[in-house]
């Protein structure tokens, strides 16, 4: 099963080069736009996570379909409702899938990879993580309300296309009633920020209602410092694959208790033992 988002990699690779044009003949100063090295990467971290996503969403796709042969009630794709439904259930669930690769440090040590650019552009949306088997268990609940597994990829894939057009700096603000109800590049600006104002805010993938709702709004005030509170100033792939990974390793090999152990483990990202 070849997931519906890499047929639209050729038109992200266009829109990439539009933007990065549009920065040659219409700079703006308040604009990080594009930097060679750092847009080779955010494409060489895309290209690894479909590498690896692949075979690892036919093992999803199995988890899946037996959670849902098993689901009391099995809900029809010709009925409308299934489509409302599935929706919002799965923008739901990528909501908490988000905001809980913020708030543990294991699934962060994943996600950071996203967050690890010091710029905000197209490039940027295709920064994404090597390690995707922390997303199974998050929409596992739709497969057994019965929707069928087939339905939520596509729904997935229909998140992913649209949060790909939140990472530019090309677009200043939408009409307001769109702001209020959906996710917006002013929203995932902020999202991206290492102001300390702006950490852990706007988890939405397509709805922020959702941050509205959980109290994790913020809007977009001060100008955005992207990248992370202690950047890791590589480009190499690897190393941004792998960096937080290896420095949970050197706090749990170091530790000196089990608590202290699954507190750098599950705790937040920067958890330190009390002193």
């Amino acid at each position: 099963m070849i997931p519906a988002v890499l047929y639209a990699v050729p038109a992200f690779l266009l829109l990439i080069i539009i933007e990065a044009l549009s920065y040659r003949f219409a700079p703006d100063d308040d604009e990080r736009g594009y930097e060679l090295r750092d847009t080779t990467t955010s494409l060489s971290m895309g290209v690894g996570s479909q590498v690896i996503g692949v075979p690892w969403k036919l093992l999803t796709v199995g988890v899946y379909a037996a959670a849902w042969t098993v689901a009391p009630i099995h809900l029809s794709p010709g009925d409308w409702w299934t489509w409302v439904l599935l929706f919002f259930a799965d923008d739901l669930a990528y909501y908490w899938f988000h905001r809980l690769h913020h708030e543990v440090r294991l699934f962060w040590a994943g996600h950071v990879v996203h967050h690890s650019s010091v710029f905000f552009n197209f490039s940027t949306a295709l920064r994404q993580s090597w390690t995707p088997m922390t997303s199974l268990p998050f929409w596992l609940g739709l497969a057994l309300l019965g929707i069928p597994p087939w339905m939520i990829f596509l729904q997935q894939s229909v998140s992913l296309l649209y949060q790909f057009f939140l990472h530019t700096e090309r677009i200043t603000v939408l009409p307001r009633p769109i702001e209020l109800i959906f996710n917006a590049p002013s929203h995932h600006r902020v999202h991206h920020g290492a102001n300390a104002e702006y950490l852990d805010r706007n988890y939405a993938g397509i709805l922020i209602i959702w941050d509205r709702l959980f109290g994790t709004f913020e809007p977009e005030r001060a100008a955005v410092s992207y990248g992370l509170t202690k950047n890791i100033n590589t480009y190499n792939p690897l190393r941004v694959a792998t960096h937080e990974y290896a420095s949970i390793w050197a706090d749990v090999r170091t530790a000196t208790s089990w608590r202290h152990r699954l507190g750098y483990l599950l705790g937040r990202p920067g958890w330190q033992p009390a002193r």
